[in-house]
């Protein structure tokens, strides 16, 4: 599946689940997905626009034209159907932590403390995000439909969370050994 094709996927989602604005589905796709997918303003409003001209979302009426929540049509239904029927798309991963430490020699053992303190951090920060939002998922009776499979999505932020907790704590523990050799 192409990039513009997983914009579209991740676009047409985000109205699937309630209209919105073309800002409102960038800060849902940062703040609701943003622990497993990025878009920037960039792609999310042409790809609103190219859209709109296939006829596959529509704006609905507003006192304000120019913030119009946008709505799927059928066909825009349809199309999420069959780009989510498709493989995912295989992304090579991009981790400029990881990639410090592997040089860390470099940079020694108190800066790669740090770096990974730092990433321990975040990722607590994360945890207690994921948390909140899986709270406030069960509490909003509107997404009562869309509920289980956006769950499944912030349990896998969690265990990601933990995961990189329990990550940084055996790092942690690596680098200890390093210095008491």
């Amino acid at each position: 599946m192409p990039t513009h094709s997983q914009t579209q996927t991740a676009v047409l989602g985000a109205l699937s689940i309630r209209p919105m604005t073309g800002y409102a589905v960038r800060e849902n796709v940062q703040n609701v997905l943003g622990h497993f997918w990025s878009e920037s303003f960039g792609q999310i409003y042409p790809t609103l626009a190219e859209l709109e001209r296939e006829g596959l979302v529509e704006r609905q009426r507003s006192e304000h034209p120019r913030s119009s929540p946008f709505a799927p049509t059928a066909e825009g239904l349809t199309r999420l159907r069959e780009l989510l029927s498709e493989p995912p798309q295989p992304s090579r991963p991009r981790n400029g932590l990881l990639l410090r430490l592997f040089f860390g020699r470099q940079l020694g053992v108190e800066a790669c403390r740090q770096l990974i303190t730092d990433a321990r951090a975040q990722a607590e920060t994360q945890l207690a995000q994921l948390v909140a939002e899986r709270e406030q998922l069960t509490r909003d009776a509107s997404l009562r439909d869309a509920a289980p499979y956006i769950l499944i999505t912030i349990l896998a932020g969690e265990y990601g969370a933990r995961a990189s907790i329990a990550w940084a704590d055996d790092a942690l523990a690596t680098l200890d050994e390093l210095v008491a050799s």
